[in-house]
């Protein structure tokens, strides 16, 4: 578990843009439920949630359409709310960080560790408009 000294400002990036930070099983499992689209992040410490993740998610989120619930879990901080938050985005493996939309509780776009890693925040921002447009 990371400290949560660290942890603060990473969380804050995403916080103070208006995402819900989710620490329980509970509130994964009730936010992801919610009808309408739900943008959900696992947060993460490692270089490439920093340097494309979360610059990419906040630049996604200044076009017209977005979803309408933005939700967050951080890898290990909120132990319990990523493991019920990775229930949900089977048949994908554990991925951190990683974006996925919902839409009425369904998962209908993914962005793995692996779409992430040496990528431009414009271009994960890009990626998720482009379903923004699709699905919100």
């Amino acid at each position: 578990m990371y400290p949560q000294d660290l942890v603060l400002p990473m969380k804050a990036e995403l916080t103070d843009k208006g995402f819900e930070d989710l620490v329980t099983a509970e509130q994964v499992n009730q936010a992801l439920k919610r009808e309408g689209t739900t943008l959900l992040v696992i947060n993460s410490v490692c270089g490439c949630a920093a340097g494309g993740a979360r610059p990419g998610v906040i630049y996604s989120l200044t076009g017209d359409k977005k979803p309408d619930h933005l939700i967050t879990v951080f890898a290990g901080v909120d132990n319990e709310a990523v493991a019920e938050a990775r229930k949900f985005l089977a048949p994908f493996p554990p991925s951190s960080p990683c974006v996925a939309i919902f839409k009425d509780g369904e998962l209908v776009h993914m962005l793995e560790r692996h779409h992430i890693e040496g990528n431009a925040p414009g271009a994960l921002a890009a990626n998720l408009q482009a379903a923004y447009e699709e699905f919100c």
